[in-house]
């Protein structure tokens, strides 16, 4: 169970040391609702405070929301399939991807992801639509849930927790969040002073290890490690240390799918099994998938197993 939760910890936290020295210094953006609508082949891009939103293919709508530090790239696997039947709206968090960081050089970013989706939302009257995030992107798909409950007819989550700081916890102490705070700020500034500073291959291959297992899959993790901004990073990943959503699990009635890897070397399938059932038990109304010889980043791992959990997610099976 403790190489488990290494294992998990290093997923969560690994790309947080990691910076592009090339990115553009540029200072925040003033606060505007909607800043353009860009055409990127056939899909339209909106452009908003925290996020943008690539939308994709015509009916039904499913969100997609990437995890700590990932590009909407993540998604390339599934999205073509998904946008021959649905609405695929894939959301970039801003600062991740090479992108301006925009307002999120400020605190807020989660809940300013989930307040955009909302209103995103709302402005297309899109009513209920399926939302799969992974990692803090599913994090961030339960606060969701259950601030606007309205707003997500079912959920996947894959590979995250409702509050990722048990991960840090001592033996016999269930840490909370104002425990956590102070060594989650300083993890924060530790990442953002790194901002611009040159970082060598060993530094981001060691900074990113444990999130593939395919040497394919480290290499396009390490290409999207270096492509994020690290002050936005450093910010997120304190916001997703300090965001305990167990107390309102068992509010959260939107069915819930929780998918999560395993592999030979650890977490094996029963460890796995039993970590994820107990951090979710309180859960109402969730199942549990798993993908085998996979890592955090299961979608690289194994891409045909991963798209064909999302279909059969998405067609209700």
């Amino acid at each position: 169970m403790k190489h488990l939760a290494l294992r998990i910890a290093a997923a969560a936290l690994a790309p947080l040391a990691v910076l592009n020295p090339h990115a553009a210094q540029c200072a925040p953006s003033e606060t505007r609702q909607l800043v353009h609508v860009a055409m990127s082949g056939t899909a339209a891009i909106t452009q908003l405070d925290r996020i943008s939103i690539q939308s994709v293919g015509e009916g039904p709508a499913i969100v997609l929301i990437p995890g700590l530090a990932s590009p909407r790239a993540v998604w390339d696997g599934v999205v073509p399939d998904l946008a021959k039947t649905h609405r695929v709206l894939v959301v970039q968090v801003n600062g991740f991807g090479g992108d301006d960081p925009r307002a999120n050089l400020k605190p807020g970013v989660l809940d300013g992801i989930v307040a955009e989706i909302d209103g995103y939302v709302a402005r297309n009257k899109l009513g209920k639509v399926t939302v799969i995030g992974h990692s803090m992107g599913g994090l961030v798909g339960m606060m969701l849930a259950h601030a606007h409950p309205g707003d997500v007819e079912r959920l996947m989550i894959v590979d995250s927790l409702p509050y990722f700081a048990v991960l840090m916890a001592l033996p016999g102490i269930d840490p909370t969040p104002a425990m956590v705070a102070p060594q989650a700020a300083r993890m924060r500034d530790g990442v953002a002073a790194n901002y611009g500073k040159p970082v060598s291959d060993e530094a981001v291959a060691a900074q990113t290890r444990g999130l593939a297992i395919k040497p394919e899959s480290i290499v396009t993790m390490m290409a999207w490690a270096r492509a994020a901004d690290a002050r936005v990073t450093g910010q997120a990943m304190y916001e997703d240390l300090t965001t305990d959503l167990r107390p309102v699990l068992g509010t959260i009635t939107t069915p819930m799918t929780l998918l999560y890897p395993w592999n030979a070397t650890g977490p094996t399938k029963p460890m796995a099994d039993a970590f994820y059932r107990k951090q979710y038990a309180a859960a109402p109304n969730i199942r549990y998938v798993d993908i085998g010889d996979a890592a955090h980043m299961v979608m690289l791992d194994q891409p045909e197993a991963f798209k064909a959990a999302v279909l059969a997610f998405v067609a209700g099976k």
